[in-house]
């Protein structure tokens, strides 16, 4: 018992470790200080059923069962396409009321603003509906990004609205 107990506890130092080198490799040093990076809450989301209780690995589901998305780890969105008026991003939106046979073209609004300096405000591209082999139906919203750095971004479907933080890099 004391020896999983401790090989757990050095897994989770390793995991810590692993994934602050992984955000300092992508994101200026003063990223923690200057950004406030949505992170996975001491309490899990666990998205209603046929929804797959975890994200998967480096991801975490965040929101309620009314509105939730998948959110990396580090809080840090990388490597994205790069176009000339900026970087672009799908988010997957999900709800419990959401049917993507019904809505194939979701209502859902998404905006979002850079907290770290000025910029363009982010723009939506396209807005879709659709569903995956573990995700029943999901809002694919299709962004574009005018320019890195510190991104707070709001969805909003139906009644709900969900707002997390994120950092662009390179």
């Amino acid at each position: 018992m004391v020896l999983r107990l401790l090989t757990l506890v050095f897994l989770l130092s390793v995991s810590r470790a692993s994934l602050s080198q992984q955000l300092q490799s992508t994101a200026p040093s003063d990223v923690l200080d200057t950004c406030p990076l949505t992170r996975s809450p001491t309490v899990p989301f666990i998205p209603p059923k046929p929804y797959p209780v975890r994200a998967g690995p480096g991801w975490f589901w965040f929101g309620t069962k009314r509105l939730w998305t998948m959110l990396s780890l580090g809080g840090v969105w990388s490597d994205l396409p790069h176009t000339e008026s900026g970087y672009t991003q799908k988010i997957g939106w999900l709800s419990e009321s959401f049917d993507w046979k019904r809505e194939p073209y979701p209502a859902i609004k998404v905006v979002g603003k850079r907290l770290n300096s000025g910029a363009p405000t982010l723009t939506v591209i396209w807005i879709n509906g659709g569903h995956t082999g573990t995700l029943e139906s999901i809002m694919g919203v299709r962004v574009n990004i005018p320019a890195l750095g510190c991104w707070q971004i709001t969805g909003r479907y139906k009644d709900e609205e969900l707002t997390f933080v994120v950092w662009v890099a390179k």
